[in-house]
């Protein structure tokens, strides 16, 4: 049964992961991966130590050597990777010649320097129009086709731009060896801000999460999540919940922690009495989540440092209370669907104990204290990261079935460069879009047209910037995602409506995140509906259901940025943290059909009313929405227990 769970879930990412869909026989070529992968990460990590090399020329070596392992690990077409039993001649030569015209810039950089001002040659040219075509080829291979058109789009954009009629968007236009020289040799373009954050953090972070996994941290995880949720009303889905929160602490991928732990809660879920469509769903919204979730976040996060200009720290903080809100969300709406069905916990002989659990492997979480600690302190990032995975490595070696012996240490730092090759390709990707922002100022031309278009109504600004990171988010990966719209979008709503930058960048961050679960492209739900055999798109709507927290918070700590710590007081905050978890609560109850009883029709518009009146952090509103909270709350309490009966439904299940 383990081993069809494992395969079924290895193909539900090979079908909805485009990452995973690389090649696992290449014959002698594997030695060549392993080298220059061991490489990338060993560069990493004395980068992250000495930091002695130029940005410029660590973000040319970071960028290459990425490269040419994605052009030797992933077939020009998906499916290939099956029936391909070596690298193709072709995909050879075009690992080497990636590698070659981004090292260019490493070779001769100091001439490439004086080249800005007494201009390039045809050679420079040349090479930085194959870099780009070449970068964009990779992309396609690693994250899918959107990411690509989207910036395939904005680079006809800079190009034609003398010949779009509209005034607002046109520009004076750019010829191809400016635009292509600008995108690779200066550092507005592919070796911009992400590529940059890629170099100093995101590639040390994903190696620091691949060293956790090695000393099973996520079996930890779960098991820490049944010993205190399992015994409670519907126990297996607010132990998928807590595993996913706390797994979201070490790793950034919405689909790929669906199927890491739904491959084990969503049979779970299921053979407690969960329909599959709301056991994939659980999964699914609470895996999403994951990238909300501090102290690690997902790769954007690292890069809304840069952008404001904070300490990694300050992002940290102002994330907390908005993903204890999403996820309590999804705990309080899981509890509505248990009590409706009948759907009680777990017996505590199937249960761990946490005390023997914490006895056991507590050590486990020692790095992420390390991390927090560090970060807390004041030091970077990046000193974060070293010293978390010097933790990680030291305690591995406590227990037998963790400790590294020579060729799992070469595995582990090949896996680390693994992982991070879609997000390297992303971010330079994004590189390319916020560069032709920057050339054409498109950014200014956006805003004036978001501004123009909500007719100065904040309220419209943020619901049409919304709509734009969820159709951004059906193709674009979350990083990709987030770099466009806090280009483009975030200045209109920080320079134009004077909102908290902070408050903004968590805005666009969160609505780039929630499109792996919104439909019709949400492919978290559709990796979780794959594994519980459910109807995907139903999957989809349910999902958004329980995590209608993402859609809702957003838009309260824009218009009263105390959620995100902003102007707050302890009092303040208290006050909000409660009415927003009771709104939370409130809400769930009306889209489950749930509070004491079954809910009416009418009384789940209210009890909708009452969770958004509530979760408005103001005093007036907070006191109608208890009110109204209490009215339903008493009608209810008068009508009989309407629940189905477990055993019906256990044998519906």
């Amino acid at each position: 049964m383990e081993n069809k769970e494992q395969k079924d879930a290895q193909e539900m990412l090979e079908k909805y992961d485009r990452e995973s869909q690389f090649r696992v026989k290449i014959g002698k070529w594997a030695w060549v991966v392993t080298l220059l992968a061991v490489s990338l990460t060993l560069f990493q990590l004395y980068v992250g130590l000495f930091g002695t090399i130029q940005s410029q020329k660590q973000g040319a070596i970071h960028l290459g050597t990425a490269l040419g392992i994605i052009f030797l690990l992933f077939p020009v077409k998906s499916g290939l990777q099956k029936v391909q039993k070596t690298v193709p001649w072709y995909d050879v030569v075009l690992a080497f010649v990636a590698m070659y015209v981004t090292y260019h810039k490493v070779f001769f950089f100091d001439s490439l320097i004086s080249s800005r001002v007494m201009g390039y040659g045809p050679l420079d040219i040349t090479l930085s129009i194959i870099g780009i075509l070449l970068l964009l080829e990779a992309t396609r291979r690693t994250i899918g086709l959107p990411i690509v058109i989207v910036a395939s789009v904005m680079i006809l954009y800079a190009l034609l731009g003398n010949h779009i009629p509209t005034q607002i968007l046109s520009h004076a236009g750019s010829s191809i060896s400016k635009l292509a020289t600008n995108l690779w040799y200066k550092e507005s373009g592919v070796f911009g801000t992400p590529i940059q954050i890629s170099v100093k953090f995101i590639f040390l972070f994903l190696f620091f999460g691949v060293m956790l996994v090695h000393t099973n941290i996520g079996k930890f995880f779960n098991d820490i999540a049944f010993a205190l949720t399992g015994r409670f009303t519907g126990g297996t889905a607010k132990a998928a919940v807590s595993a996913s929160a706390l797994q979201g602490m070490v790793s950034g991928s919405s689909v790929g922690n669906t199927v890491a732990s739904g491959s084990f809660t969503i049979p779970m879920m299921k053979r407690s009495g969960f329909k599959p469509e709301f056991a994939a769903a659980t999964e699914a919204a609470a895996s999403t989540g994951g990238q909300l979730m501090p102290p690690l976040m997902g790769a954007a996060a690292f890069i809304m440092m840069e952008y404001l200009g904070v300490p990694f720290s300050t992002i940290m903080l102002a994330a907390v209370i908005p993903a204890v809100l999403y996820f309590s969300g999804i705990f309080i709406g899981t509890h509505f669907e248990a009590k409706k069905v009948g759907i009680y916990g777990l017996p505590k002989s199937e249960l761990p104990s946490f005390k023997k659990l914490m006895l056991r492997n507590g050590y486990m979480l020692l790095p992420l204290v390390i991390i927090v600690g560090t970060i807390l302190s004041g030091l970077t990032p990046q000193r974060a990261a070293i010293f978390g995975i010097i933790t990680a490595f030291v305690i591995s070696f406590i227990r037998k079935e963790t400790r590294l012996n020579w060729r799992q240490i070469i595995d582990v730092f090949e896996q680390g460069a693994r992982v991070a090759l879609p997000v390297i390709a992303a971010v330079a990707t994004a590189g390319i879009i916020a560069g032709v922002v920057s050339i054409t100022g498109l950014g200014s031309k956006f805003a004036s047209g978001i501004i123009a278009l909500s007719g100065n109504s904040l309220l419209l600004a943020l619901f049409f910037t919304m709509i734009a990171c969820l159709i951004l988010g059906m193709g674009l990966p979350t990083t990709a995602n987030y770099v466009v719209t806090a280009t483009i979008a975030a200045p209109a709503l920080i320079n134009g409506f004077g909102v908290e930058p902070i408050a903004v960048h968590m805005f666009v961050f969160y609505f780039g995140i929630v499109a792996d679960i919104t439909p019709p492209v949400c492919l978290a739900a559709y990796a979780g509906a794959g594994i519980a055999r459910a109807n995907p798109f139903k999957t989809g709507v349910t999902a958004v259901k329980l995590a209608i927290a993402a859609f809702i918070i957003p838009y309260i700590f824009m218009l009263n940025p105390i959620l995100v710590l902003v102007d707050v007081t302890p009092v303040k905050l208290i006050i909000a943290i409660t009415t927003a978890l009771l709104g939370m609560a409130a809400v769930s109850s009306s889209l489950i059909g749930f509070f004491v009883r079954r809910s009416k029709i009418w009384e789940g518009f209210v009890l909708f009313a009452a969770g958004l009146l509530l979760i408005i952090p103001e005093l007036v509103t907070s006191l109608s929405g208890i009110a109204l909270l209490a009215i339903i709350w008493f009608v209810q309490k008068q009508r009989d227990d309407d629940r189905i009966d477990p055993s019906k439904q256990t044998a519906q299940a």
